[in-house]
């Protein structure tokens, strides 16, 4: 009889049995590297670690030193199949690739003959397509876009809304390797009872949501939802969220750091980050074991095994 489960999810639901203990090396303490405006943002190439900090791209080389790489304001970043570094420009509100000989490339910053919200973080499949978030956070007064959304920048540089039933404000994104599952954290945390939830939809062939296929993974209910996130190999999910302030709008009852889950959502490990709210992750180091923490413009580290 033929399993009812796709063959995807299988196999990820074997790394996931396999992989159920923290991935965090026994002991190991969270680095603080310092106040170096490490907001967002972060990506690991050749030895070097690229932030954003509102204003700017930063790069830290291997030897710790950190220098501004390209003046501009953005969000979250990540290097193409090619090594070209591509970037959700926030303040242009657009969707840019730096060339390798220093040249910007735009490849989004209009749809349907508006311009986006705020390009926040993005995340890339197998076919190299580029799918990003579009949400608004703070002043809302210079919004064209009625809708908070993810779209999808294909191979011959059209742009695409993707349906995603339940989404509120889509924050971070990541499509699983198999390019068979799209993971969203939806966080509308300035707004009582808004969703803080990490959010999974079903891709079909052509890379749209199947309808009816939203799963929430975890609830951060009424603290600082999530943000950046990661999958490493095994099928875990590494998610920034969590603060250690209150507000108008959020508890810290989820305190700030990146939650470790499974991917029934379990919560597997905690690795707690300071001054303020857990924005973003990334991987990298010599070995690519180690995991970089963006957190209240600190950029915290911590080895994995």
């Amino acid at each position: 009889m033929q399993s009812l489960i796709p063959l995807a999810l299988t196999s990820l639901m074997l790394a996931s049995c396999a992989s159920l203990k923290s991935p965090v090396v026994p002991g190991a303490a969270p680095n603080d590297h310092g106040l170096i405006g490490a907001g967002e943002g972060p990506a690991w190439k050749d030895g070097s670690l690229y932030f954003t900090d509102g204003q700017h791209i930063n790069r830290m080389d291997p030897q710790g030193n950190t220098s501004v790489y390209r003046h501009n304001a953005s969000n979250g970043l990540l290097f193409d199949q090619e090594g070209r570094l591509v970037a959700c420009e926030s303040g242009l509100r657009r969707v840019t690739r730096t060339e390798k000989d220093g040249r910007i490339t735009v490849l989004a910053d209009r749809f349907e003959g508006k311009s986006f919200n705020t390009p926040n973080d993005l995340c890339m499949d197998s076919k190299g397509r580029i799918y990003f978030t579009d949400p608004r956070y703070g002043d809302r007064a210079s919004m064209e876009m009625e809708i908070e959304g993810v779209y999808r920048i294909g191979s011959a540089g059209e742009v695409t809304r993707i349906s995603c039933e339940g989404a509120e404000r889509p924050n971070g994104i990541f499509i699983t390797t198999d390019d068979h599952y799209l993971y969203i954290a939806d966080n509308n945390n300035n707004q009582h009872g808004g969703s803080r939830k990490l959010l999974r939809y079903e891709l079909d062939e052509k890379g749209d949501v199947k309808p009816g296929s939203r799963k929430v993974i975890f609830d951060w209910k009424d603290g600082r939802g999530p943000d950046g996130m990661k999958m490493d190999a095994a099928g875990r999910i590494y998610v920034a969220a969590g603060t250690n302030k209150t507000t108008e709008w959020e508890t810290n009852r989820f305190k700030a750091g990146c939650y470790i889950l499974s991917l029934s959502g379990r919560l597997i490990d905690f690795i707690p980050t300071a001054p303020d709210e857990a924005c973003n992750c990334a991987f990298g180091g010599k070995d690519g074991k180690s995991l970089f923490i963006t957190s209240g413009n600190h950029l915290w580290s911590v080895p994995l095994q």
